[in-house]
């Protein structure tokens, strides 16, 4: 039988990143800290095994020498890793971007594309996200916003609030605002095509490259459809919520007091504390720390006071 793995995640220093990554557990000499990458098998990004009998190797190295049993049936069937997951400290605004399918992306960039799900941590008064259009463009008239600066005036913006959370499929145009914290579950890839930057420049004081074309070709330019409502259900001492379903992942927010009990059946799940502390089958927890649970794990017990964001495949 595998064993449950803890994770080291990847960190990025892109120019909209804070300080509060950094400061809760990022050794390292990088100014500031936009991402931590707590799931990662990514090429640019790789998650690190801490303790156990894989110690030391990143999560694409142990999870090749569990073998497919620690994968599970619905996500070996993925011609790769099928999921990643981010904290996001966005201090200003990320970029208006675009991510393409999975049939542009495997075609243009040896990738998949790239749906995504964002969970809010904490927001700052008045922060929120640009999502999708406000009602139904052209190519031609997006194309004409992005050369006239005009572009926000036709994308719906959401003010957001804690504990809310937001599913962005493939070719949906979107942004992350400024004082966000956000936990993004996400395709395992890294495609992004930047639409619109408010002029600023990278860290060689040039404008930052967009990727207008592909965007272009790869936008859906309707409004985005309105989610079904959250339930909740009750399971031991949790009250669970799912969050996002879709063919690449299911995402279900946790809220536990007490004892909730988990057995991964046909996929392996992963288990994101986002609140408070704990104990995973007795060994201690705390805010951020990231599992990755095998698929012939029997079951695992989640004990404390806490919240964590769970995701496996169906």
């Amino acid at each position: 039988m595998s064993e449950i793995l803890k994770l080291k995640p990847a960190f990025k220093d892109y120019l909209w990143g804070g300080q509060y990554l950094k400061k809760k557990y990022c050794v390292c000499d990088m100014e500031k800290v936009a991402e931590a990458w707590v799931l990662s098998t990514h090429r640019d990004g790789h998650s690190i095994v801490c303790g156990g009998r894989y110690d030391g190797m990143t999560l694409s190295e142990a999870v090749a020498n569990m073998g497919d049993t620690a994968l599970g049936s619905k996500a070996a069937a993925f011609e790769m890793f099928p999921q990643m997951i981010k904290i996001i400290d966005a201090e200003q605004s990320l970029s208006l971007q675009v991510h393409p399918s999975d049939e542009y992306a495997l075609k243009n960039e040896g990738q998949y594309g790239k749906t995504e799900m964002w969970y809010i941590l904490d927001a700052k008064e008045g922060a929120g996200i640009y999502y999708g259009v406000k009602e139904e463009i052209t190519k031609e008239q997006l194309k004409n916003a992005i050369a006239t600066n005009t572009v926000e005036d036709i994308l719906n913006f959401a003010p957001c609030t804690a504990g809310e959370s937001y599913f962005i499929p493939s070719g949906t145009l979107h942004a992350i605002g400024a004082g966000l914290l956000i936990a993004e579950v996400q395709q395992n890839s890294n495609v992004t095509y930047r639409v619109y930057d408010y002029g600023r420049v990278g860290a060689d004081g040039k404008p930052r490259e967009l990727h207008i074309e592909k965007a272009l070709k790869v936008s859906d330019l309707s409004p985005v459809k309105a989610e079904a409502e959250k339930t909740s259900v009750k399971k031991d001492d949790a009250d669970l919520t799912t969050l996002s379903r879709c063919p690449y992942f299911t995402a279900v927010k946790a809220v536990v007091n007490g004892n909730y009990r988990i057995t991964p059946k046909d996929s392996f799940m992963s288990v994101l504390i986002t609140k408070g502390d704990g104990e995973i089958d007795g060994k201690p927890f705390s805010l951020f720390d990231t599992f990755f649970i095998p698929a012939d794990t029997h079951s695992v017990t989640l004990s404390g006071d806490f919240e964590a964001v769970i995701t496996y495949c169906e």
